[in-house]
């Protein structure tokens, strides 16, 4: 596992460090930090720990908090008073198989749809099965103060609040993909920003893309690849939309949105019909 440079740059001061071992000078360490562990720690459990010990140092949920200004590639307008405009908004998912690198939304109501049905496999950061596909609308089902089903009709209500055209593009990413090996196919970190480089290109409308059942990807050649030894064939599969496994998950996504009731907004029960549409179109094609 890398190590971010820019996290370990912002936790280097005033950080609050949770579920990781500590080393004999009290420093902090977590598993993969390093190629060879330290010859003793004190776990998160606070139990003395070695290489031979049977058990990990760290808690697989180990992790810190520090103030973003300290991270050295915020926007120096993170805490503008003015605001600044926002052109942008990428959700992202932790997903092996189905969901793409990056997928544009088709429009500002396809986006909040895409928000409403974000899903990850569990890690240890959850109760339950370990690799389950849960949903996260928005990635706020755990602090939304009022019911999800008004949180959608918020995000879709602002349609008629503002000139569409000023509505920032809605985009989803997922770094997690896997190859059948169980290997992540994309390298992450860093090179993340040649994602966000396409994202910018989209917006300012020199990005290149390929209208599918989903969304829109990435046309060939669009992503900028110089210098990156990432294979053909993963390539592929990270841009490939998965028609049958998306085929597979709309009955999961009708139950997830049953449990909104009748305070589930029309415009997202269209679109997950117009995206069963699209899906069944492109396996006819197919």
């Amino acid at each position: 596992m890398k190590t971010n440079p820019n996290a370990l740059k912002t936790a280097s001061k005033n950080a609050i460090f949770t579920n990781v071992a500590l080393t004999t000078d009290s420093d902090v360490w977590w598993e993969e930090m390093s190629d060879a562990p330290p010859a003793e720690l004190t776990d998160w459990l606070r139990r003395p720990w070695t290489p031979a010990s049977t058990r990990k140092a760290a808690h697989p949920n180990s992790r810190f908090t520090a103030p973003a200004r300290q991270c050295p590639a915020i926007s120096p307008h993170w805490e503008d008073p003015q605001g600044v405009p926002i052109s942008a908004i990428l959700f992202g998912g932790r997903r092996g198989s189905v969901v793409p690198l990056v997928n544009e939304a088709l429009s500002w109501q396809h986006g909040t749809f895409l928000g409403s049905i974000m899903s990850s496999e569990t890690t240890a950061a959850a109760t339950g099965k370990v690799g389950a596909v849960r949903f996260d609308p928005f990635a706020m089902l755990p602090f939304c103060g009022y019911h999800m089903g008004d949180y959608f009709a918020h995000w879709l209500g602002m349609t008629s609040r503002t000139d569409v055209s000023k509505l920032p593009r809605i985009y989803h990413v997922n770094w997690f993909r896997k190859g059948a090996d169980g290997r992540f196919l994309w390298p992450g970190y860093g090179e993340n920003s040649r994602v966000l480089k396409w994202v910018f290109e989209r917006v300012t409308g020199t990005g290149q893309a390929v209208e599918t059942p989903i969304g829109r990807l990435p046309a060939p050649g669009a992503l900028d690849l110089q210098g990156l030894q990432v294979p053909a064939a993963h390539m592929e599969e990270l841009l490939r939309v998965d028609v049958d496994g998306w085929t597979s998950e709309l009955p999961q996504v009708r139950e997830h949105f049953a449990k909104f009731g009748d305070r589930l907004p029309a415009g997202l029960k269209d679109e997950l019909a117009a995206l069963e549409q699209r899906l069944q179109a492109a396996a006819v094609r197919a």
